[in-house]
C-alpha cells in the first residue's frame, strides 16, 4: 500500500488525460494560453467568485495574495502557528513578520488568540483551512471588519470545503491555492492560484505573475515569473471536471475510519460547528504513544506520515525570531501527537479495512 497512489488516480481518468495533454501539445501554445483562460474561468465558478489567476504555485500565490494587498516591509501579519511553513515563508518574503497563534481542537488558528495579538502594525491575516477543514471564518472576518485587516485565505489543503454554505475560495479578501500533485485538486507538476472578487486585487495579480507587465515588454513594477502552463491548466480542467467523485471517495474512506476507530482511546479529526463540508485532504489522528503506534502500523504494511513534525517556530529557518520550545505548546503536543492515515481516492475496500484492523490490533 502507498500513502497516496498518483499512478491508479491517473489510471482511473487516463483517456481524457492524455486527450488534454495531446491537445496542448499540438496547439504549439505552452504558457498563458486558452487553457489557462478556460481553466480559471471554470475554477472561479466552482469557488463562486469573480476572478481566478493561475500562477507557478502555492507558496507563489500566497506571496502574490499579499503584495497585490500591500504588505510589505515592516508589517506584521498573523499567521497559525501550526501549519505547514511555507504560510509563514510567503509573509517573509514580502519582508514582513509572521504573528504565529496556537490552534483550536480543529487545528486551525484560534480566533480569540489572535484578537489578543493585534496591534497597529499587523496589517493581515492568513487562516490556513488546515487539513481540508475551513477555519472560523465567521469568527475571522469580524476581526477584519474591526481592526481594518486583510484576510489571505491559504485554502491549499481545501479545494471545495465549505463554511457555512461558502465555499472557501470565495471569501474576502482574496485566496491562495496550490495544485501540487497530492492535493485534493492537483496537477502533474507544480501550480497554484489566487481567487478573489476585488477587481484591483486581481488586475495587480496578473500583472505581477507576468514580470509586471501590463502589455508585453511594459512592465510598471518589479514582478515575477509565477505563471500556470497551459499543460498543467489543461490536466487541470480534467480533475476539475471529476471533482465530486474525489470528494465522495475521500468522505466515504473517512467515514469508515470513523465507524471504525470511534471506541478507540485516540482523538479522531473534530469538525467544528457551521463547517457544510470539510474535504479530508488529510484524516489526522493523535495519541501519545505516536511514534509506537506508527513503528507498529509500518510492520502492518500501512503508510503513514507526520504533518508536520517541527513547527515553525522551531525551525532554524526562523531562528532569528528567538521562539523557544515552550512557547506554543499547544502546536508542540500536536506536532509530537498527530499522525495522518491513508486517504487517497484510489485505495481499494481492502486496503482501508487493513489500516482499521491494524489500528485496532495496536489496541488489543
Amino acid at each position: 500500500m502507498k500513502f497516496i497512489n498518483l499512478d491508479r488516480q491517473y489510471v482511473g481518468q487516463m483517456e481524457e488525460l492524455n486527450f488534454a495533454a495531446t491537445r496542448v501539445l499540438a496547439s504549439g501554445h505552452y504558457i498563458l494560453g486558452q487553457e489557462v483562460e478556460a481553466f480559471e474561468r471554470e475554477f472561479a465558478k466552482y469557488c463562486g467568485i469573480k476572478h481566478c489567476i493561475g500562477v507557478a504555485c502555492g507558496t507563489d500565490a500566497l506571496v502574490l495574495s499579499l503584495k497585490a494587498a500591500g504588505v510589505g516591509k515592516g508589517d506584521q501579519v498573523i499567521v497559525p502557528a501550526n501549519t505547514y511553513i511555507a504560510t509563514w515563508f510567503a509573509v517573509s518574503r514580502v519582508g514582513a513578520t509572521p504573528i504565529p497563534i496556537e490552534p483550536g481542537s480543529d487545528y486551525c488558528i484560534n480566533v480569540q488568540r489572535a484578537r489578543d495579538k493585534i496591534n497597529c502594525d499587523v496589517k493581515a491575516m492568513i487562516p490556513v483551512h488546515l487539513f481540508g477543514h475551513p477555519a472560523d471564518m465567521s469568527g475571522i472576518l469580524e476581526l477584519a471588519d474591526e481592526y481594518g485587516l486583510t484576510i489571505v485565505n491559504d485554502c491549499a489543503q481545501a479545494h471545495g470545503a465549505r463554511y457555512d454554505g461558502k465555499n472557501v475560495g470565495a471569501f474576502r479578501h482574496i485566496n491562495a491555492f496550490s495544485f501540487y500533485p497530492t492535493k485534493t485538486l492537483g496537477g502533474f507538476g507544480d501550480g497554484g492560484a489566487v481567487t478573489t472578487d476585488d477587481d484591483g486585487y486581481a488586475e495587480r495579480v496578473r500583472r505581477l505573475r507576468w514580470e509586471g507587465q501590463t502589455e508585453k515588454g511594459v512592465c510598471s513594477e518589479i514582478g515575477y515569473n509565477s505563471l500556470l502552463d497551459e499543460m498543467q491548466a489543461a490536466l487541470l480542467r480534467v480533475r476539475l471536471a471529476n471533482i465530486r467523485w474525489t470528494y465522495q471517495a475521500r468522505m466515504a474512506i473517512a467515514n469508515r475510519y470513523y465507524n471504525g476507530l470511534k471506541d478507540l482511546p485516540i482523538i479522531l479529526p473534530r469538525v467544528q460547528p457551521k463547517i457544510n463540508f470539510h474535504v479530508y485532504h488529510q484524516f489526522v489522528i493523535r495519541h501519545p504513544e505516536r511514534d509506537k503506534l506508527r513503528d507498529y502500523l509500518a510492520k502492518c504494511g500501512v503508510p503513514t506520515m507526520i504533518h508536520y513534525p517541527i513547527p515553525p517556530h522551531l525551525q532554524g529557518a526562523y531562528r532569528h525570531l528567538e521562539y523557544e520550545r515552550g512557547d506554543f505548546p499547544i502546536t508542540e503536543e500536536y506536532a509530537e501527537t498527530m499522525i495522518s492515515l491513508p486517504i487517497c481516492p484510489a485505495m481499494t475496500e481492502e486496503e482501508v479495512v487493513l489500516v482499521v484492523k491494524s489500528i485496532r490490533s495496536f489496541f488489543e
